[in-house]
C-alpha cells in the first residue's frame, strides 16, 4: 500500500490553446525538476504515482490517444520527457480538480493514501482546485513549487500561498519531496 501519490496533472498537453505560449514558458522550467520527481516516485513501493489529465473534450479518448494528440502538439519536448509509462496509472478528466467526476478519491483511499503531492500545471487554476478538493478530502498536501508551471506569475504567486495558508499545504522544493527511503 502506498501512503504517498505523486499526482501529475495535465502535462499531456498539445499547446494550441490561447494561453498556450505564455504557459510553455513556465512549463520549460519545470519538466527537468518534475522529470527527476518522477523517476524518483518510479522507484518506490511507498509511492503511488499517477496522472490525471484533461481529454480537451474528447470523451472517447484513451491515455494512448491524450498523449499521442500531445506528443503531435506544438511543445512535444515538453511532453516526451514525462510520458507516462504504460503500467502507470492515467485518469481523464474534464474539469480542472483532478478529483472532480473521476475515480481520484476511490483510488487514493482505496491505497490508504494519507498524503498527495501535487504537480503539473495551471498552478492558479487545476493544481489550486485539487489542492482545494484534496483538503476537503482530508489528505495532507505537498506542493513543489518548481514542479508547478503558472500562466500568470502574480496568480501563480498568489495560488502557492492559499495553497499554504487555506489548505495547510506543504510548498516545498521537489528535491525535498520524497526524501526518505
Amino acid at each position: 500500500m502506498s501512503t504517498v501519490a505523486l499526482v501529475v496533472i495535465d502535462m499531456m498537453n498539445p499547446y494550441d490553446h490561447e494561453d498556450a505560449d505564455l504557459l510553455a514558458g513556465s512549463v520549460e522550467k519545470i519538466v527537468g525538476p518534475l522529470r527527476d520527481l518522477v523517476g524518483r516516485a518510479r522507484g518506490r513501493d511507498d509511492v503511488r504515482l499517477l496522472y490525471v489529465n484533461d481529454n480537451q473534450g474528447d470523451f472517447s479518448a484513451s491515455p494512448a490517444d491524450i498523449v499521442d494528440r500531445a506528443l503531435r502538439g506544438r511543445r512535444p519536448d515538453l511532453v516526451e520527457p514525462l510520458v507516462p509509462e504504460p503500467d502507470c496509472a492515467f485518469l481523464s478528466k474534464v474539469r480542472h480538480s483532478a478529483f472532480y467526476g473521476t475515480a481520484l478519491e476511490y483510488l487514493l483511499s482505496r491505497e490508504k493514501v494519507e498524503q498527495v503531492i501535487l504537480t503539473g500545471q495551471v498552478t492558479e487554476q487545476c493544481v489550486l482546485y485539487s489542492a482545494l478538493d484534496a483538503y476537503v478530502r482530508h489528505f495532507s498536501i505537498k506542493v513543489p513549487r518548481d514542479a508547478v508551471a503558472h500562466i500568470d506569475p502574480e496568480l501563480g504567486q498568489a495560488a502557492l500561498r492559499m495553497m499554504k495558508r487555506n489548505m495547510r499545504a506543504e510548498v516545498v522544493a521537489s528535491a525535498d519531496c520524497l526524501t526518505g527511503a
